[in-house]
């Protein structure tokens, strides 16, 4: 089966700036890929270089099929976008907006608005105008306007920026309809929680991918243990914690200090240090690690 997208070495530089570094991946067909990291780690920019609209540095990468400096124009014209900000027209209606960009995408099909309306669970608001619909309506607006053409391969950037949690739940249960139908999904998103959903994750930090697999495996391949200390002092416990040997990272959660330790440091290493420094333990508990666990720790080497 061909990928529906393939890098190598994927670089962009603005200047003295390298932006993404060296980046290699694969796409499988019907795939939901997270890419996560923070603002500015490269992921937009790498979604750009992918849609063609920018030219890499170095390397290269097929899209579809499609070179994406020698065939940009055939890549935009066969997969779907779905920008951060939501490039909608706010003055026209919901239905007015679809129609927009169908015509925009060359679709003849009459009844493309309106499979989209109701795939989507638009119909109710077909006559409202974008400026007035909630955030997480919008969001569903804007992903059925990168929709209306069908698409094999949805580019989603930051889509659930702003959007609250249950809409931001909903919106991946379309996602996941769409990925039932073949439809091939990149997504950038900063929430750690929202990468869970991906059936696999591209972590990226400072332009360079720092590992692409399963949120299960790339959880088992955390190099430790994850604790979660209860003191009745947790900002010295932070503090003194930090400084212990064997400690990968340390930081709050809710009323507790979560740590990851190498292999072999554990609650009797954590409470020993601790009770040593006159810092008093309630309790130390392993837990299972969680994505921003494994962000941070390979984000920290």
């Amino acid at each position: 089966m061909t990928p529906a997208i393939v890098t190598h070495e994927l670089t962009r530089r603005f200047g003295g700036f390298l932006a993404v570094d060296h980046v290699s991946f694969e796409v499988q067909p019907g795939e939901v890929v997270g890419y996560l990291g923070p603002n500015g780690s490269g992921k937009t920019t790498t979604l750009r270089m992918l849609l063609g609209l920018l030219r890499p540095s170095e390397g290269d990468a097929q899209v579809l099929g499609f070179d994406v400096v020698k065939e940009a124009e055939k890549i935009r014209a066969a997969v779907g976008y779905m920008t951060q900000k939501f490039a909608l027209y706010l003055d026209l209606t919901t239905q007015e907006n679809l129609e927009f960009y169908a015509g925009l995408y060359g679709v003849r099909d009459r009844s493309a608005v309106a499979t989209v309306l109701r795939e989507l669970g638009l119909e109710e608001v077909r006559a409202q105008q974008a400026h007035s619909l909630s955030a997480g309506w919008r969001q569903r607006l804007a992903l059925g306007a990168a929709l209306v053409h069908r698409p094999r391969l949805i580019f989603l950037d930051e889509p659930s920026s702003g959007v609250d949690p249950v809409a931001r739940r909903a919106f991946w249960d379309l996602i996941y309809a769409l990925s039932a139908e073949g439809v091939t999904v990149l997504v950038t998103t900063h929430y750690m929680d929202e990468a869970e959903y991906c059936q696999r994750i591209g972590i990226m930090q400072g332009g360079r991918l720092l590992a692409m697999d399963s949120p299960a495996r790339l959880k088992a391949g955390l190099p430790g243990q994850v604790w979660e200390v209860a003191s009745e002092q947790l900002l010295p416990a932070l503090e003194q914690v930090e400084r212990m040997p064997g400690v990968l990272r340390a930081a709050l959660s809710a009323d507790r200090v979560r740590v990851v330790t190498q292999p072999g440091f554990g609650a009797v290493e954590l409470t020993g240090w601790l009770q040593g420094l006159g810092i008093p333990v309630q309790s130390v508990m392993a837990v299972e690690p969680g994505m921003e666990d494994v962000f941070l720790t390979l984000a920290g080497r």
